[in-house]
Formats: structure tokens, sequence, C-alpha cells
């Protein structure tokens, strides 16, 4: 894999956007990955998973982030990547994910550039294939916000009223080493995750929780629950301030479920997501 070091300067360095943005018309793809036992289990401990043979579905996403990486801040990349809020992120899981299966190949590529009501969006499209076979699906959606692009702060479920949370089924107190613990065991050390100080520079009172952290915790809660194929859809509303109490609600639908996460004070959304 690429090191990160690098990429993470090439990505503070980056400044302004492409006079007229387009997406690069490549991938970045690596073969041969095999996954590291030792790693698995530390990530597994910070999101909530229990040691298994089968991989979590969010695992891949941290083990193929040095590929989305250097996509993103590659020269003919069109947006700044600090300047990106992740809004939504969509993973498939084709086939069980098993710890012992063949190694894996990683492609990772930029579509769907759309403009949006705040700014412009793109997603980034992650596959893992197994023996060429694509066995897992990640697409990342982000949104690049613009000088007239409304209100602050990342994702947002629009002008109206927002419903009332529903009774959680768990009630979460995450700590404020979360933050620190999955940039370690992820990779993306975004200094809002990391550091109280810097946080404020960018607008937060205090370090925020990862939202693929936030979506990892959600599925962990329904491990052992879960069918052998499936969708996961995520929208990040709110970012979770660390330290938090947060309540988990999760309410089955058909064979899959609705889940969300919420302030457990103030009841305003999280994250919210569907399995199907």
């Amino acid at each position: 894999m690429p090191s990160l070091g690098p990429l993470y300067r090439a990505a503070a360095l980056r400044r302004g956007v492409a006079a007229d943005p387009a997406l690069p018309a490549r991938e970045v793809a690596l073969g041969g990955v095999t996954v590291d036992r030792g790693h698995l289990a530390a990530y597994n401990r910070v999101c909530g998973f229990r040691l298994r043979d089968e991989l979590p579905a969010t695992y891949p996403h941290v083990v193929a982030f040095p590929l989305a990486m250097t996509l993103m801040t590659a020269p003919d990349f069109p947006f700044p990547l600090l300047g990106l809020i992740h809004v939504a992120n969509r993973i498939e899981v084709l086939r069980p994910l098993l710890l012992l299966s063949s190694s894996l190949s990683f492609a990772v590529r930029a579509e769907a550039l759309r403009p949006h009501d705040r700014g412009t969006q793109l997603d980034v499209v992650t596959t893992a294939a197994v023996d060429g076979e694509v066995v897992w699906r990640d697409t990342s959606t982000y949104l690049r916000r613009t000088a007239s692009g409304g209100s602050s702060g990342g994702s947002s479920s629009g002008g109206s009223a927002a419903a009332p949370a529903p009774a959680p089924n768990a009630v979460w107190r995450v700590p404020r080493r979360v933050g620190p613990d999955y940039a370690a065991v992820s990779g993306d050390r975004n200094p809002i995750h990391t550091s109280r100080l810097l946080a404020k520079v960018f607008g937060f009172p205090r370090t925020i929780a990862h939202g693929m952290w936030t979506k990892a915790r959600c599925l962990a809660a329904l491990e052992g629950r879960l069918p052998g194929t499936y969708t996961v859809d995520v929208a990040f509303k709110l970012p979770v301030l660390l330290p938090a109490t947060v309540g988990f609600s999760a309410v089955t639908h058909g064979d899959g479920w609705d889940f969300g996460v919420h302030d457990e004070r103030s009841g305003r959304p999280h994250l919210s997501g569907a399995v199907r």
C-alpha cells in the first residue's frame, strides 16, 4: 500500500479548485492484498466487532484507504481533499468476506460529479475482488461546498423539522479516545478527530468521531443478525462531538434493518442507515 505520510503532506499543501472541474478517468488499483490479523483484531476492538473469520463489512474501507488517498490527492483530482465533506456511504457485501480467502484486489475510481444545492457532490467507488470476482463495493459520497451553498455543518436532512428520535435500543458512551484510536487503525488522521485545538480551527468545539467509526459501531451492534450478502447505506448527519452519549436504535424492515444514532439528550440525529 502507498505510504500515507507523503499523501497527507500533498493534501495539506493543495490549494484551489480546478477552473473546470472534471474527475480523473482512471483507477488506482492494487492486487495481492492480504489481511493482517493483528490489524484486523485492533480494528475489531475499536469498533466493537467480535473476533471471527468473517471480515466486518466496513473493514475493507480502511484497508483500501491509502488507495483512495492516492486518487484524491493527485494533481488531476479537481478538489482539495481537506475541503470535502463525507456525507454518505454505501457498502455492498456481494459475498461473505472470509479471513482465509484468497488475496484481495482493490480498485478505486471517482465518478458521478454532479451539482448539489450546497455545492458539488461526487462519489469515490472502491471495489474488492477475489480471483477476478468483485465481492465488495464501497461508494463514499463527498460534498464540496461552495460559498453560496447554504448553512454550515455536514450532511443535512433538509429544511423541515426533524422527526422525534426513536426510543434507543442501547445507549453508548463514546469516549474522547475513539477519535485517535480509530485514526490509528484506519489511517484517517484528519486532525478534527484527534486534536481539540485543530478541531476548533475547523469550526468544531471539540474533536469529532469519524463517520465510518459510527457506521462500523452500528454494524457491530447488529452482528450475528445480518444476512450473508446485503447492502448497507448510511447518511452522516450531525457530527458526534467527543466525548458523547448517544442513542442507538434499530428496527427490522423485512429481512433487513433501519437504524440510527442520535444525541441522547437532544435527540438530534448523527446517522441514519438501512440494511437491505
